[in-house]
């Protein structure tokens, strides 16, 4: 149940990738004197803050959060508001097939990680998984032989590969064990968008600014969306499922986010492309895609075949 649940994650996930670059297409042919990265800042206290008041009637009518329970969220803002600032600034240093290709490192750390606090080599399957989804991405990505220079914007991205895993691992850790998952992602999404209103602020080029970047209907109805189902419903499923299984196996199952969107870039953008009245043609498929997915889909079968049910070290027994 929670692997499957996690894959609805990633779909939920992958949705955000053409909404964001949709949001960027209008907010740029619209206020082109904007900077990038004031916009991404914006979108980040805006999609999180409209999260968590999205969450708080949840939270005012049932107990309120614990402080173990604060302390979680805190950690898991940090970790993943810190990664996706650096995965935010890093492109505009590389290829966006770059980025995503080394944002997969986490496949790489998580077993490392787990191997160091188990004092134990990894299986031979999650080896060979592992494996199968670095090639995947690589093949997702478009990669070449040396195509590849460590730059600041892959080293960023390397950075933010960390600070994911600290995150996937963060949702294993056995003193959280009674955590609830919507008070947890309530605490998440507010203090990620604390976090980002000195950053806001200081790129903004004037007060209007924060107004006029979603003073139209089609960016307020994709704020929405990536509210509600790329942050509220993902993170939900994430912070309430995820503890169930193993964190190696997470971030593996995780890797499907990028497939998803694969797929997804084939008919959505032309789509919203009509509703934001911009250019924004469908994408092609490709043998790369085909290949990659299928490798990573073959990562995470391999990874579910014939396995005896985990007992999760962390997370709620039953609700959210």
């Amino acid at each position: 149940m929670a692997p499957l649940l996690l894959i609805i994650a990633c779909i939920l996930w992958a949705i955000s990738f053409p909404l964001m670059k949709a949001l960027h297409l209008e907010q740029s042919s619209r206020l082109p004197e904007l900077s990038t990265l004031f916009l991404a800042s914006w979108l980040q206290l805006t999609r999180f803050g409209l999260g968590a008041f999205i969450l708080l009637p949840w939270v005012l009518l049932n107990k309120l959060p614990s402080r173990n329970e604060i302390r979680q969220g805190m950690i898991l803002a940090f970790f993943g508001g810190t990664g996706m600032w650096l995965q935010a600034d890093a492109l505009a240093y590389t290829d966006a097939s770059t980025s995503a290709f080394l944002t997969q490192a986490y496949c790489i750390l998580l077993p490392l990680f787990a191997c160091i606090k188990s004092r134990k080599t990894p299986t031979l399957r999650v080896i060979v998984a592992t494996v199968l989804v670095i090639t995947g991405a690589a093949s997702l990505a478009g990669l070449r032989p040396g195509h590849l220079n460590l730059g600041r914007g892959e080293i960023e991205t390397l950075c933010a590969a960390f600070f994911f895993t600290f995150q996937i691992i963060s949702l294993e850790n056995p003193q959280y064990t009674d955590n609830r998952g919507s008070a947890v992602t309530f605490i998440m999404f507010l203090s990620i968008a604390i976090l980002f209103v000195p950053i806001t602020v200081s790129v903004a080029p004037n007060a209007e600014a924060f107004f006029t970047a979603g003073a139209s209907i089609s960016a307020l109805t994709i704020v929405g969306c990536l509210s509600v189902f790329s942050s509220v419903g993902a993170y939900l499923i994430m912070n309430t499922w995820q503890p169930k299984v193993p964190a190696t196996e997470a971030g593996l199952i995780y890797t499907m986010e990028p497939v998803f969107t694969a797929l997804l870039v084939l008919f959505l953008p032309a789509m919203l492309g009509k509703f934001i009245k911009t250019t924004y043609p469908n994408e092609q498929m490709t043998q790369a895609i085909l290949t990659g997915g299928g490798m990573i889909l073959a990562a995470n079968i391999l990874m579910q075949w014939r396995r005896t049910p985990h007992l999760p070290a962390a997370g709620p027994s039953s609700g959210i």
